[in-house]
């Protein structure tokens, strides 16, 4: 989770950007489907132009192939503000519209050569790409439009400066398409966008905890099941259970209203405490949970147990009283591929208590 509760528009955005990284297969599909077209037009044509172009293009889609599987698994399962969906945008990009423009480049050179078997394969090139862009990136319009008319304006405009009936008729065609396609992907993005909006929506009044706006129990337990399969067996992942001490006298002192403002107030400082990528929920009354993946050993779970009970130890300003609370926290932690949360959740619950049980001095509630 982020930090700061996001905008609903960020949140769209950085699940549209996600899109970007669902399916690598059109890309891998494509990089054979070039790499042999350069290999049989070369040995017809022998241009060595042409080989130099098919080998800049063959290139640049095994940097795209590597970037994509590089940033993959972040892109799908990390926790993304806006800034950093932005930057994998970019790093999709740019291997993404070089090899577009080397495409078209290739394609028009290929048209200016006397070879209709070439010119044949050519076009049956351009088309499955420009359908697999409207495929895998339709999501990113501005993405997928230019590298649409990237790589098949130049190959447009080469059948068009032939002359020839059927050459002007084929460019004519394509480029009737291409408006077309850009069409359908601008319908397509504008639909799947408001459709992304009203499940988040929808989702975050179901997940969510009316009171704190935190995250409730059913939400940390989807949260738990999408990360856990997703990381490594080996990675450690923390749970902390902690409740308020004293917080029974702020409710008997101060009455209901405040005591509700201050569980708003913890748990704003409990989401700007943990790291990006944790979860804190509100289980019920004044207890929390707060979930970690991506440990890399055990005892740094208790960084953030300090962390927190630091962050709540300050005092709270609720109406016109300063109001001192502290926390108790459980924690435990188990290897990803042995992770259950129920029973780490039972297990921190129960360190909690006996956290509890071993400060003499219990909790306090001071108010001014």
């Amino acid at each position: 989770m982020n930090r700061c509760p996001a905008l609903l528009t960020d949140r769209v955005y950085v699940e549209l950007v996600r899109s970007l990284y669902w399916n690598m297969m059109p890309a891998a599909i494509m990089a054979g489907a070039f790499a042999t077209s350069v290999m049989l037009i070369h040995r017809r044509l022998g241009d060595g132009l042409l080989l130099a172009l098919g080998i800049g293009g063959i290139l640049s889609l095994l940097v795209r192939l590597a970037v994509t599987r590089w940033q993959r698994r972040r892109a799908l399962t990390a926790s993304l503000d806006r800034a950093q969906a932005r930057r994998l945008q970019a790093v999709f990009a740019v291997p993404y519209m070089m090899f577009s423009a080397c495409l078209g480049v290739y394609g028009a050179r290929v048209f200016w050569l006397p070879s209709a078997e070439a010119h044949m394969l050519i076009v049956c090139l351009v088309v499955g790409y420009c359908a697999g862009v409207a495929t895998s990136t339709g999501l990113r319009p501005f993405i997928a439009i230019p590298n649409m008319a990237v790589a098949v304006g130049p190959v447009i405009l080469a059948a068009l400066l032939r002359g020839d009936p059927i050459y002007l008729a084929m460019g004519a065609i394509a480029a009737a398409f291409l408006a077309g396609g850009s069409q359908s992907v601008l319908v397509r993005y504008h639909t799947t966008k408001a459709e992304i909006g009203k499940r988040l929506t929808f989702g975050s009044l179901a997940l969510r905890d009316d009171l704190t706006a935190l995250p409730n129990r059913l939400a940390l337990r989807e949260y738990f099941g999408d990360n856990a399969a997703l990381s490594s067996p080996q990675g450690v992942i923390a749970v902390h259970y902690l409740d308020l001490d004293g917080f029974k006298p702020v409710n008997d002192r101060f009455g209901h209203a405040a005591g509700d403002a201050l569980l708003a107030a913890v748990a704003e400082r409990l989401t700007g405490a943990i790291r990006n990528g944790d979860i804190a929920a509100r289980m019920g009354g004044d207890e929390f949970a707060i979930l970690q993946f991506g440990l890399r050993r055990a005892e740094e779970c208790e960084f953030l147990a300090q962390r927190v009970k630091s962050a709540i130890a300050q005092p709270f300003r609720i109406g016109e009283h300063t109001i001192q609370v502290t926390a108790s926290v459980g924690s435990v932690t188990a290897e990803a591929g042995d992770a259950d949360l129920e029973a780490m959740l039972q297990q921190a619950d129960k360190n909690l208590y006996e956290a509890k049980r071993a400060r003499h001095a219990g909790g306090s509630v001071r108010a001014a």
